[in-house]
């Protein structure tokens, strides 16, 4: 005997088409997907029943979800309505829409996975609160028109051949039998909700399989709700006070005093010998700068994409193993302006309560500085002018840019030349009114469409290799027009990157795409050098405080590497939810509602291999900067005293 009578089944008949319909096309995009990772995915059957297995299982919880439209109207739907021509009409119209959804979204994640090698994740939550750029970013950078008249008519295809199944009928349905259909999904619905998680497909070692089992809508919603993590709740602690008091250990360097007896706080006093060097200090974060395209780096594997830059290492003093806080504009920022470890989520620059933190700006204008930050866009985006105008520096953005003053520009923000052309108008401005000068400037055109000035560079525009170039070539010319300046031979400049161009790899925190490189530049005043040591991305501005000999307050978590003992340099490497740790050659990671894992990485492929002895020490440090920097930032004891 059939549990559901004849009628229903007539009745929800186009519901059984839309699942065939979405489990197909999941199917699909996976197996497209699995072919361009390549030889990234072992070549094996056991791999591929894993992937598609796990990933069909991943596909059924989501029709769950996403059946819920149809499923209402079949519900619902009058069997008057359901009968007539006219209703049979709209409900195509509706089984259209659905479709187009379905084959929409489909490329939207082939597109996704092109740019980051992942499903979609946090990032593409991101991009939903700013639809202006993202939209504009998509259509410059992709023929987005053609692509939905494209899906529209294959739509229109599908609905067309799936008439019969679409056929609606009703040989005497009854309200109460539809609602027990309707039950009996919400009963499947709620114990999908309670029983399944989006880690439970991360069985493998390998973070491209993990990937590819998911399914992307899913995991979208996923980040949705985790896009901001209580530390205590999801991760492994130390007592409150052991925490604290680790850290102070940890923190404690030849050239620090703690202030204070309170092992909840972290100020120290930073004494450097020698007259300070009031010098102008451009820090330049440039996007998407990987290591790769650096030669020098262990990692390179572009020869001589950045001439320019190569060339420039020779000149300055140049740092071969500095690792990103993580895979974001918004991380290099905060570890480049906090000098803390990320917390998980999503980063301080765009989350509430992050005003009057103790800054580097906040140093410098100690000092007398003029402090800035300098971004070709709109700094409304990713809340770049709020975070830096709330700590410690004027925010300047694309607003004050005279469109005279613009050879290019983008969705994102102007040309980097024309960016570095403002740089120097604010040093100009500095300068005649006799005050040193800060400036943190955060450039665009290393980022799709990879547009830029027409003529910079041989390679032609679209693609990321041409950006780069273009990237390297504004670099070296401002660096020449700034040597014409009255204040170029008191200048510093940092180059650095805000992160790697991709950070998907066999691992989930695979460190090569973590690898980022530091050049620091000022003829007159640093001597040209190669600093082979570990550095985190927040060490950067308290080693630039010490080589100007500065004396001053600190509550940073960075270290000055050049007062640094041998053997204790470590970095920090995440994304969103998983929190690692660099050092001694070890990685060490925390993972919500898990216990700390331990990695032996490799530094130019990004694999790594489960550790055969753990290393409890590794693991309590790893705990002790996560923790006890989220509590402070949660609790609201970063801010300045």
């Amino acid at each position: 005997m059939h549990l559901v009578s004849p009628a229903l089944r007539q009745r929800f008949r186009p519901l059984a088409w839309y699942g065939v319909l979405f489990l197909l096309v999941a199917f699909v995009v996976r197996l497209i997907l699995l072919i361009k990772t390549g030889k990234d995915v072992p070549h094996s059957i056991g791999a591929w029943l894993y992937i598609f297995g796990v990933g069909l299982g991943y596909d059924l919880v989501t029709f769950i979800y996403m059946g819920w439209p149809m499923l209402l109207v079949l519900w619902l739907l009058p069997r008057r309505a359901a009968m007539s021509p006219w209703g049979r009409k709209i409900f195509l119209g509706f089984a259209w829409v659905l479709a187009f959804a379905t084959l929409f979204v489909a490329v939207a994640e082939l597109v996704f996975w092109g740019e980051f090698s992942a499903r979609f994740n946090f990032i593409a939550v991101d991009y939903l609160v700013y639809t202006h750029e993202v939209v504009g970013n998509i259509r410059e950078s992709y023929p987005i028109g053609t692509w939905i008249t494209m899906i529209a008519l294959l739509a229109v295809g599908i609905v067309w051949l799936s008439r019969p199944k679409l056929a609606l009928g009703d040989d005497g349905s009854r309200f109460g039998g539809r609602t027990l259909v309707v039950l009996g999904w919400l009963v499947a619905t709620v114990a999908v909700s309670f029983g399944v998680d989006a880690a439970m497909k991360d069985g493998q070692r390998n973070q491209y399989m993990n990937e590819l089992a998911g399914d992307g809508t899913y995991q979208f919603f996923a980040a949705f709700r985790e896009n901001e993590l209580d530390y205590a709740k999801y991760y492994p602690s130390l007592p409150k006070d052991q925490a604290f008091g680790e850290l102070r250990t940890l923190l404690k360097t030849p050239d620090a005093t703690f202030t204070s007896n309170d092992p909840m706080d972290i100020t120290r006093r930073i004494e450097n010998t020698g007259p300070e060097k009031k010098l102008n200090v451009v820090l330049i974060s440039v996007e998407s700068l990987s290591g790769d395209y650096v030669e020098g780096l262990s990692v390179s594997k572009h020869k001589h994409l950045m001439p320019n830059l190569d060339a420039l290492a020779s000149k300055s003093l140049f740092f071969t193993e500095l690792y990103a806080n993580g895979t974001r504009t918004v991380r290099g920022l905060e570890a480049l302006s906090l000098s803390v470890p990320p917390t998980p989520g999503e980063s301080i620059v765009k989350r509430p309560g992050n005003e009057g933190l103790w800054s580097l700006a906040d140093v410098f204008n100690e000092k007398g500085y003029k402090s800035e930050f300098v971004y070709g866009g709109y700094g409304y985006f990713d809340n770049m002018n709020h975070f830096f105008a709330s700590n410690g520096y004027e925010a300047v953005d694309r607003n004050v840019i005279s469109d005279k003053d613009i050879h290019a520009e983008n969705v994102w923000g102007v040309a980097d030349e024309d960016l570095f052309t403002l740089v120097m108008k604010r040093m100009d401005d500095a300068y005649a009114k006799g005050k040193p000068y800060f400036g943190h400037v955060m450039t665009t055109s290393n980022h799709r469409p990879f547009t830029f000035p027409a003529g910079r560079v041989p390679l032609p525009q679209g693609s990321r290799r041409a950006a780069v170039q273009y990237t390297d070539w504004a670099i070296a010319d401002f660096l020449k027009r700034a040597s014409t300046k009255p204040w170029f031979d008191d200048t510093i400049f940092v180059i650095t990157a805000d992160h790697c161009a991709t950070s998907a790899g066999k691992t989930s925190l695979p460190v090569d795409r973590y690898h980022i490189p530091l050049y620091i530049y000022s003829p007159k005043h640093v001597a040209p050098g190669r600093v082979d040591r570990l550095m985190s991305q927040i060490d950067i501005p308290p080693t630039l405080l010490g080589m100007l000999n500065f004396s001053y307050t600190s509550r940073f978590y960075g270290y000055d590497l050049f007062k640094l003992e041998p053997g204790r340099e470590r970095a920090f490497l995440s994304t969103y939810q998983e929190l690692g740790y660099l050092h001694g050659g070890m990685m060490a990671s925390l993972v919500p509602r898990q216990p700390v894992k331990e990695m032996l990485p490799e530094e130019i492929t990004g694999d790594a291999k489960p550790v055969t002895t753990y290393d409890d020490k590794n693991a309590k440090d790893a705990i002790t900067y996560y923790q006890t920097a989220a509590y402070l930032f949660t609790n609201g004891l970063m801010k300045r005293k």
